[in-house]
């Protein structure tokens, strides 16, 4: 392989990564706070509000039950809007965050349901309030599973990102589709298959690892 393709692989690496940092961090600071008010406004719970959990949940499943490659094409008037184009690495942030927003949202949920109730009822009890409670009790035991949950949506990025080349998203994807397929270049072709391979794993070991620091049971 040539240095000029050597080159093209660190450059489409780098904007995968790019990619996936920015939307991960999105999705988190959005999906996060969605997954409590999901948990906290269902019924019998300390925010209990059932029309807007019904009107978020509704939202939630019909942005994830969309294919990736047709919410991406759908946005685009949107991405123009926010980035002022539709091709290139900036611009598949956009999709790939609001693809991974309603995903983080109902693992947060998940995580969070396997709080045991009995705890919340305890901290209720003490006289502490539904922000005391998300903040002391919900969040720190769910903490573990939130970031297990995390480093799935992160590697669900990583496949998006790849997917993302398809329409000028710009790194691996991209990088595999002009010179791999296009160009029958097999080795550029594997080459970007093993760097994704390695990236999942990559973040798979780093989330387990993380995850098992933080459990304290």
């Amino acid at each position: 392989m040539s240095q000029e393709m050597l080159a093209l692989l660190v450059e489409a690496l780098l904007e995968t990564t790019y990619m996936v940092a920015i939307s991960a961090f999105v999705a988190a600071l959005v999906g996060i706070p969605l997954g409590v008010i999901l948990v906290t406004t269902d019924k019998g719970h300390i925010l209990e509000n059932i029309p807007l959990n019904s009107v978020l949940g509704a939202i939630v499943n019909a942005a994830r039950s969309t294919p990736f490659i047709i919410l991406m094409v759908a946005i685009i008037p949107i991405t123009r809007m926010i980035v002022g184009t539709s091709i290139g690495t900036n611009a598949a942030v956009v999709p790939l965050s609001i693809a991974a927003i309603p995903f983080v949202g109902r693992i947060v949920e998940a995580a969070l349901k396997e709080v045991d109730h009995g705890v919340i009822e305890a901290a209720q009890a003490m006289g502490a309030s539904p922000w005391e409670i998300i903040k002391k009790v919900l969040l720190p035991e769910a903490l573990p599973a939130i970031i297990l949950g995390l480093t799935i949506t992160i590697i669900s990025l990583i496949g998006y990102s790849a997917m993302a080349g398809a329409i000028g998203g710009g790194g691996l994807g991209d990088l595999a589709i002009r010179y791999g397929y296009q160009r029958f270049r097999a080795d550029i072709m594997l080459a970007t298959v093993v760097i994704l391979i390695a990236q999942v794993q990559l973040v798979q070991s780093g989330g387990d690892y993380l995850a098992r620091r933080l459990n304290k049971k």
